[in-house]
């Protein structure tokens, strides 16, 4: 079963390890080439994120050095991997083809000048979130202490978004800047965002959150790293799940993906059976003990594939 997965950091450890880390086979990847086709990955989102301690130009610097690796290495060095442009270009990948998406974590790296953006935007950038956990020139971020909502400048990024038919994604903002957004944006989503009933904190949704993504058509794609899945540094896949099932109570049903965070997770506990993209498979054998084949479906690709933006 193929598996759209919404977020991983991949680029970043490429970039971390200055070119030592080769993205067909290195094991340090959890994302490699090898584990995507190992797992059943179709089309993989690779986020551009600037480490927080640089300045905004050493911002820039890096979300472009992480760009040449995603041209260079993951493109240039792997006829299967196909950029994924338009959003039907995935309908035209063939059997043995893996898509591969940019997104950018977190603006900051263009400071306030939006014709940065629209670079960006050129390379192939086609999922934005406005922060990564603190906020910036354009929002508040989830783990500030002060309730910051969407600025000015932040308005003017949503709504080059809206007109050129890309992601806003969610994960990262601020409560107040999150209703902000979930007014504005024409194509909302969670990349990588699990449920605060299930587990409080500040970076999982709350009920209403949620709420109000499915009943504007945006989806929600769970995370894997075990601090936001269950207390304590140790989780299983059927902990996963309970958010899972959290997000269909609340009406999320067609509307739940896969966001691993892959060569993201800080922590160096993964969640059992699900270390690396080649173990995909695990958490959709584990999904069909409860949910049938068509809903298994939705969660792994078809729902990403029913909710992501239409050709106009």
């Amino acid at each position: 079963m193929h598996v759209v997965d919404l977020h991983c950091d991949t680029l970043l450890k490429m970039w971390l390890s200055k070119g030592e880390l080769a993205f067909a086979s290195a094991p340090q990847l959890e994302s490699n080439k090898a584990r995507l086709q190992q797992g059943g990955v179709k089309v993989q989102v690779f986020a551009l994120f600037p480490p927080p301690d640089l300045s905004v130009e050493q911002k820039l610097s890096s979300v472009l050095a992480q760009m040449d690796y995603f041209h260079e290495e993951v493109l240039g060095k792997n006829p299967e991997m196909k950029q994924i442009k338009e959003w039907d270009d995935i309908d035209r990948l063939r059997d043995g083809e893996i898509g591969a998406l940019l997104s950018l974590e977190g603006v900051d790296a263009i400071g306030e000048d939006l014709s940065m953006l629209t670079t960006l935007y050129q390379l192939g950038v086609r999922s934005v979130g406005l922060t990564w956990n603190h906020g910036n020139l354009a929002a508040g971020g989830a783990l500030d202490k002060t309730a910051t909502g969407l600025t000015s400048f932040g308005v003017k990024v949503v709504n080059f978004l809206n007109e050129n038919q890309l992601f806003t994604d969610v994960s990262h903002l601020h409560e107040q800047a999150f209703w902000d957004v979930i007014e504005l944006a024409a194509h909302p989503i969670a990349s990588h965002s699990n449920a605060r009933a299930i587990l409080d904190h500040p970076r999982n949704l709350s009920d209403e959150q949620a709420r109000a993504l499915f009943a504007k058509g945006g989806l929600v794609h769970v995370f894997f790293s075990p601090a936001f899945v269950k207390e304590g540094r140790k989780a299983a896949i059927p902990d996963l799940i309970r958010h899972i099932e959290h997000f269909c109570g609340l009406g999320g049903e067609r509307y739940i993906g896969i966001g691993s965070d892959f060569d993201g997770i800080s922590i160096p506990e993964r969640i059992e059976g699900l270390s690396h993209a080649g173990m995909m498979q695990n958490l959709l054998h584990e999904l069909s003990r409860y949910y049938t084949d068509e809903q298994v479906r939705g969660f792994a690709s078809e729902n990403f594939m029913r909710n992501r933006p239409q050709k106009r």
